[in-house]
């Protein structure tokens, strides 16, 4: 399995008003390609959030923003291969915790066990910290509803205030 060296090259999304941030472990190829988060269209994150919050979200930037939601990753470099999170050896992590300081983040979620695995070894961040399941279509066994209600959790922490 050849890997190939990969520098993250999303910005993150946050604004001072952004409550939690949700992070993936590295963003995919097909959302580097297309330079946002949970771009490939068999991931379920962007439908899951549109259920969650009875939204259909036309535009991701500003449905965050509107729901004070931050998006980014845990890790800024790797050796990966291909989009696949079990492949990944970290170079180096994002500073999670600057990222939020001039913000109102009070929790932090992780989407599949890599970002939350990776978050609990390599990340110190003040805030609460809540791994939920990955909605990648590679999670076939969580059906949409199972994600859903698992996901409920952030809607819950984006109208608490910090």
């Amino acid at each position: 399995m050849e890997k190939t060296y990969v520098v993250h090259t999303l910005k993150p999304l946050i604004d001072e008003k952004s409550r939690v941030l949700i992070l993936g472990s590295f963003p995919s190829i097909r959302s580097r390609e297309e330079n946002f988060y949970y771009a490939n269209p068999s991931n379920r994150f962007w439908p899951v959030l549109g259920r969650i919050f009875h939204e259909d979200i036309t535009d991701r930037k500003a449905f965050c923003h509107a729901r004070h939601i931050a998006l980014y990753d845990v890790i800024y470099s790797c050796w990966i291969h291909a989009s696949s999170d079990a492949s990944i050896e970290v170079d180096q992590v994002n500073d999670i915790e600057a990222l939020i300081q001039g913000t109102d983040v009070h929790t932090v979620f992780t989407t599949g066990s890599a970002s939350s695995r990776l978050y609990d070894r390599y990340i110190r961040c003040h805030c609460e910290h809540i791994a939920l399941p990955s909605t990648s279509s590679a999670n076939a066994r969580m059906k949409l509803d199972d994600l859903c209600r698992a996901y409920e959790i952030i809607k819950e922490k984006t109208d608490e205030e910090d």
